[in-house]
């Protein structure tokens, strides 16, 4: 029977440990825990459930690229397969790592931020309004000529409509 594969994500608890085997094969090893929420109906929130354990091993490529990147306390995805349940651990052999986004922001050696990758992202501001000195050209009733647009590109009208970084509108195909 093949060990079925299973994706868990979790807190890097601990240093990760490279070692080498005698054929120079990068093996490495680090402890991974997850805490699930659990709704307390009596309180009516939510609670930390009891952590699980995991202790997951990479090999070759993927320990190397472990050892380098993951440090304590970092959020990860695992993808991997179920070896042993022992001593109250889930003990995972490691097809894939990821960082998680879900509190940080994460780059390649290919992909460096921009300078404008630290600007915070901001809505576009809203159209300036028609100045007196050129009368509106719609009748009572119709949407502005801007709506149109707007509508046109794909914007369903829920939140600011999509912008470039610089402002430009965004045109969105459906």
């Amino acid at each position: 029977m093949t060990p079925s594969v299973t994706h868990v994500s979790g807190t890097v608890t601990g240093d990760v440990e490279v070692r080498f085997t005698e054929s120079g094969v990068a093996v490495c090893r680090f402890r991974l825990t997850d805490t699930p929420a659990q709704w307390d109906a009596a309180a009516q929130k939510w609670r930390d459930g009891t952590p699980i354990r995991y202790v997951c091993t990479a090999w070759r490529n993927l320990a190397r690229n472990a050892a380098e990147s993951l440090v304590n306390g970092v959020n990860i995805l695992v993808k991997g397969r179920i070896t042993e349940i022992r001593d109250n651990a889930v003990y995972l052999s490691a097809d894939d790592i990821g960082i998680s986004l879900r509190q940080r922001i994460a780059y390649t050696d290919t992909s460096l931020p921009s300078p404008a990758a630290a600007a915070p992202v901001t809505p576009p501001s809203p159209p300036p309004p028609a100045s007196p000195s050129h009368p509106a050209t719609r009748r009572p009733g119709n949407p502005p000529a801007w709506w149109e647009e707007r509508r046109s590109s794909g914007w369903s009208g829920n939140g600011p409509s999509p912008a470039a970084a610089d402002g430009t509108p965004l045109h969105v195909g459906r």
